[in-house]
């Protein structure tokens, strides 16, 4: 028996982290912040629940 969720709730915490010399340090060519690593993960997962609802 499949079990349907009607309610999601997701929590975060953001923080600015200190830098030193003033100024952040612009980022270079195909370089993925450990953010970004965590938020495309999160998109492909949704998305591969997503497409299997939609095959059923």
């Amino acid at each position: 028996m499949p079990i349907e969720v009607r309610e999601l709730v997701i929590k975060a915490t953001v923080t600015q982290e200190a830098t030193t010399g003033g100024a952040q340090q612009p980022a270079t060519g195909n370089a993925v912040t450990p953010n970004e690593e965590m938020i495309n993960s999160c998109v492909e997962k949704v998305l591969a629940i997503l497409k299997d609802k939609i095959e059923r």
